[in-house]
């Protein structure tokens, strides 16, 4: 049986060709917050975010795809925002395995059906949203027919251990999180920083929420002139820490820290993208749920032995059309080094990257119209 359900919150300040819905199936625990834009019956674009971001990032595109004749959703993923149902026991007790890269896609699959499609046109995603999308076009290409990723490639399927039945193993990987402590000035990686305890504890306090998701926001888009992005030539402690440490950060410090020691006097310029209305949204909710759902997905990510689900696709490619879209300001692009240049050796119906000029990590809401083009240049 599927549902909808009358909203547990108050409405949001949409625009006028955006709606959202609360979706309830008895095959999911989940209630799915949904945006939605155009007719049911027209074909399904379905649009993933990432982090800390909501179904709400996608507001400026979608009445542009509803126009060009799409039935456009948004989803609040588990984890996130005004989608309930998913498990918010303690950082020790909550089952990671509800967060399993493979329970994602079912999440989607669960969600697309509960809507009346049994086949999703085109799924877009964003940062941490990209890898859900790239999973759903790997696992299953006969429902989800293109796939856009936004800020965050594909590395490719998983490799096992090969031809080592006589006893001949790989090369034990480096140590980068040793390599990068010991660095002059010792630093950490993000995603392994966000899967400890004190990531949330740190992010979530609501005392300068506000603040700081401002700082965050405006660090990672085009208007900080720190951004540089280009190709790191290795997976090594020394190339990592050409980053900005929001994404390579001080080995003591949390993300707040980390924000704060390199925001500037420019950090306004972003509400030229995001104003204080807006971003008084992502407060609300954040303040609300803090951040540790959307942080169970990096612990799984980051411990090889929550992978284990994927590895029935070792050596598999997305054999449906994909696109890469980033702004040109985006560290996203390179934060893996090699990945980009990869890609089309990943993806066998790979149509190359469109780099937009004006845009770091939110590329969809800092440049929407340009971002909207380049979708619908892809799906047309």
């Amino acid at each position: 049986m599927t549902s909808t359900i009358s909203p547990p919150f108050e409405p949001l300040l949409l625009p006028s060709a955006l709606s959202e819905r609360y979706i309830r199936s008895s095959a999911s625990e989940l209630s799915y917050h949904i945006l939605e834009a155009g007719a049911k019956g027209k074909p399904l674009i379905l649009l993933v975010h990432g982090f800390p971001e909501l179904a709400y990032s996608w507001r400026k595109c979608m009445p542009g795809l509803a126009e060009a004749g799409y039935y456009a959703v948004a989803v609040d993923q588990r984890g996130y925002g005004r989608t309930t149902g998913w498990d918010t026991s303690s950082f020790d007790d909550v089952d990671l395995a509800t967060f399993s890269v493979t329970n994602l896609v079912r999440d989607l699959v669960v969600l697309v059906h509960a809507l009346g499609y049994r086949q999703v046109d085109c799924i877009v995603g964003h940062d941490f949203g990209a890898v859900t999308a790239s999973l759903c076009a790997l696992t299953r290409p006969d429902f989800f027919h293109k796939v856009v990723l936004m800020s965050h490639p594909f590395k490719g399927s998983p490799t096992l251990p090969f031809n080592v039945s006589f006893g001949a193993e790989p090369p034990p990987k480096k140590d980068i999180h040793r390599d990068l402590a010991s660095l002059p000035d010792p630093r950490k990686h993000y995603k392994w920083y966000y899967s400890t305890r004190e990531a949330n504890l740190d992010m979530a306090a609501v005392d300068g929420l506000h603040e700081f998701l401002r700082g965050y926001f405006y660090l990672k888009s085009a208007d900080w002139t720190g951004n540089n992005p280009r190709p790191l030539k290795a997976w090594t402690a020394e190339e990592l820490a050409q980053m900005p440490l929001y994404y390579i950060m001080p080995l003591e410090s949390g993300m707040r820290a980390s924000v704060r020691q390199e925001l500037d006097s420019g950090v306004g310029k972003s509400q030229g993208w995001l104003s204080d209305v807006e971003l008084d949204f992502y407060v609300q909710e954040y303040g609300r749920t803090g951040f540790q759902g959307g942080l169970n997905w990096y612990r799984v990510q980051t411990d090889p032995s929550k992978l284990r689900d994927l590895d029935m696709f070792a050596g598999k490619k997305i054999e449906v059309p994909c696109l890469f879209v980033a702004g040109t300001k985006d560290w996203g692009t390179y934060q893996e080094p090699g990945v980009i240049e990869k890609m089309a050796d990943c993806c066998t119906k790979f149509e190359g990257v469109t780099l937009i000029e004006g845009a770091g990590h939110w590329v969809q809401q800092e440049r929407p119209e340009e971002t909207l083009q380049a979708i619908l240049k892809f799906i047309r």
